[in-house]
């Protein structure tokens, strides 16, 4: 089968985010499947941005065929990165008939955060007589109205909502990465027997080749642990939403325990929360550079215990599938989760303890409740995730998921 994804930022293992569509089209090229992903040649998530001489230029990678659409580069959230998803959608929409011709899909795929990409997509599987396949990522404009605050009656939020309306009414089937969509979707014009839910993944080889962490950071984890402590960590993005506030004031809270806290990572937040524990003087937190994506089994296995957070937002009623989680269970340690939710994957997978969203006194109960854990029983406790993760969240088996949907 020739399948078409169009993903404004996908990305790759070398060029970084996003990853989602470069895990499950290599498993799709495993499968004997042809694999055409069309992005934008410029994406702020991305770590490395590709040179782009002109429009659909080819690059071929694990036998996957990327396909690039120059687009403005930009910065921030304002009208340079509208004018950059509208370029790439009308590059898409002006040429949908020559990429129709050129690349024979029997399968075209909408898989950007924005639902706009709907428009060319159909199109395309219109043109080509393809199955057309609408992929949810967050739901957009929800997203941008109640994270961001913007009025439903906002221009930019009207066209998305017209996108998203007309993406439930005309495509084959849905997948959403979130588990408890599916009554909103039908409610703006999805059939639900086209519903289908497919969460992220994790690869299982890179946690069988992995690469090791700086020797510094080895001796300073290994340090600390022999000094009688045990090791909790937050990995990933510092943000405002990532509360991590309540993580340091567990901190300060439990520093005549033997705990020693790490916050592993880059981000907007990261110097504000150092000057906060360098006034508050403590002496049991520790803030570490981010390591590269190989490198964090290896990192992750150095501690006893995870900690992921968000701050309350109703937004996550309808469920979360965060990668860092499913890389913490694949870890094989304890996790906390303090997030409101509407599903729970930790209690599911039976690997920590769920609390609720910014309540620091929970945080420390629960902080204290997996540190008087024998090694035995945390051991066990991280083989309950590690074993939830192996069988729900590999990518072999989600994207043979998404074929069987089809």
């Amino acid at each position: 089968m020739n399948i078409l994804l169009i993903n404004h930022y996908a990305g790759s293992d070398i060029l970084g985010m996003e990853y989602r569509p470069y895990y499950l089209s290599r498993e799709w090229v495993k499968m004997g499947h042809n694999v055409t992903i069309l992005a934008a040649s410029f994406a702020h998530i991305r770590s490395i941005q590709i040179d782009v001489k002109r429009d659909f230029q080819e690059d071929i990678h694990e036998g996957i065929r990327y396909v690039w659409i120059k687009a403005p580069q930009y910065k921030g959230n304002g009208f340079g990165r509208t004018r950059n998803m509208f370029t790439f959608i009308a590059k898409l929409w002006v040429n949908a008939k020559k990429i129709s011709t050129t690349y024979k899909p029997d399968l075209v795929i909408a898989s950007s955060t924005y639902p706009s990409d709907n428009y060319p997509a159909h199109r395309i599987a219109k043109i080509s007589s393809a199955k057309y396949i609408y992929e949810v990522h967050d739901l957009w404009p929800l997203s941008p109205m109640e994270l961001g605050g913007m009025s439903k009656n906002h221009p930019f939020i009207r066209m998305m909502q017209h996108g998203e309306n007309y993406a439930y009414r005309h495509a084959d089937k849905v997948i959403s990465i979130l588990p408890k969509t599916k009554e909103y979707m039908q409610s703006h014009g999805l059939d639900p027997e086209n519903w289908h839910y497919i969460p992220n993944g994790i690869c299982g080889e890179e946690w069988e080749n992995t690469a090791n962490i700086e020797e510094k950071t080895e001796m300073l984890i290994n340090k600390i642990r022999s000094e009688g402590n045990k090791l909790i960590a937050y990995t990933g993005s510092i943000g405002i939403a990532n509360a991590l506030d309540n993580f340091i004031l567990a901190a300060e809270q439990l520093s005549n325990k033997k705990i020693a806290f790490f916050i592993v990572g880059h981000g907007p937040e990261k110097d504000r929360l150092i000057k906060l524990c360098n006034k508050k003087k403590l002496t049991n937190v520790y803030f570490l550079n981010a390591v590269p994506k190989r490198s964090i089994p290896k990192l992750l296995d150095m501690f006893d215990i995870l900690y992921i957070g968000l701050q309350r937002q109703p937004l996550f009623r309808f469920g979360i599938s965060p990668n860092k989680l499913i890389d913490y269970m694949m870890s094989g340690k304890a996790v906390i989760q303090a997030i409101d939710a509407g599903n729970d994957i930790v209690g599911e997978a039976g690997c920590g303890i769920s609390i609720e969203a910014e309540n620091p006194e929970k945080l420390i109960e629960s902080i204290l409740e997996l540190v008087s854990k024998s090694n035995e029983e945390l051991l066990q406790i991280g083989t309950n995730g590690k074993a939830y993760a192996l069988q729900n969240h590999l990518y072999s088996k989600l994207a043979k998921d998404f074929i069987d949907v089809i």
